[in-house]
Formats: C-alpha cells, structure tokens, sequence
C-alpha cells in the first residue's frame, strides 16, 4: 500500500518536472532549435495540428530555422500560424521553403525573459509541494483509519520529503541552466 502511494508520488512529481523542463524548451534563446516552434498548432484541412506533424523542421544554422511543409498548400497556413505565435518571429517565405531567422536578444529582453524562466520554477515547486501536501493527508488519513502503523507513517513521511526535495532540486538545476544559457552573450 505504501509502496503504491510512494511510486505514485513519484510518477506524479515527475510530471511536474517534465512539464517545467518542456515550457523551458519553448523559451527563446537566441540559438535556434526545432523544439522552439514545433508545438505551434496549424490548421490541417478543418484539424488543429502540432506543425512538427505537417511539415519537416530542421537548424540550417545557429540563428536560422526552416521549414518544410509536406503538402505545398501548407505554406501559408504555416506562415500565418508562425506570425501569431507568441514567439515574435518573422517567417520569410521562398517557394516551398520556410525560413525563420531568431533575431539576437537584447540584454532588456534577457533578464526578462530570465524572470520569466524563475516564475516558471515557482510554479513547478508549488506543484510538486502540492503532491507532497496530497500524499501527506492520504498518509494522515491512512493512520487515522489505522491502516497504517505510526512508525510506517513517519517513515513515509521522511521518505515522501526526500523525494519532494530531490524534484524540487531538479527543477533549480533546469532552472539554473536556462538562465545560464540565455545569459551567454
């Protein structure tokens, strides 16, 4: 029983982990990555879809992303999505072939960006400490119910704080390399 709950715990402080470490790969550094773009939604004859699932993107070089559509219909609808992404990028179209270039980031738009990366952490936290704060009132629950000893209880309690401790760890470790990368001039 307490084996399930902790191996939940775990799945579901993961989780919270993963999503930060994706929103991460959304923020722009300057360097470009496919992972920048790829989740922007185009619609594919009536179905909104990931543009990764219509079209090849690839690095032609640091600062240049392209993008080639599959069918060549696709071209503007891909344009457009890409123009009111939240992402401030400029596709120039050529034929077939989409390409993007990441404009360099001002010092300004740095250090805002790393807020932005800090209040994204905050939230990462407080959502592995809401799991945490959830297991530990099944954990009270269970020792009110008495379907747990006293000692199993603290025992899991100890256990459930080093894994709260050790996500959280993980979350200022994603957190202090992205702000390591974007401060890099």
């Amino acid at each position: 029983m307490l084996e399930d709950l902790k191996k939940d715990t775990i799945q579901r402080m993961q989780k919270c982990v993963t999503a930060f470490k994706d929103q991460l790969k959304k923020i722009r550094t300057g360097r470009a990555h496919t992972s920048l773009i790829e989740h922007i939604r185009v619609d594919y004859y009536g179905t909104e879809m990931p543009l990764n699932q219509v079209a090849n993107i690839a690095t032609e070089d640091a600062r240049t992303l392209t993008v080639s559509p599959w069918e060549k219909s696709m071209v503007s609808v891909i344009e457009k999505a890409i123009y009111k992404s939240d992402l401030g990028l400029t596709p120039n179209t050529a034929g077939q072939m989409i390409r993007i270039n990441m404009p360099a980031l001002t010092e300004e738009r740095r250090r805002d960006i790393v807020k932005m990366v800090k209040s994204e952490a905050e939230n990462a936290r407080v959502a592995v400490r809401g799991v945490r704060r959830e297991v530990m009132s099944e954990l009270k629950d269970m020792l009110k119910e008495k379907l747990i000893a006293q000692d199993d209880d603290r025992r899991a309690q100890e256990e459930i704080q080093k894994l709260t401790d050790k996500h959280v760890a993980d979350i200022d470790h994603a957190m202090a390399d992205k702000e390591k990368e974007l401060l890099q001039v």
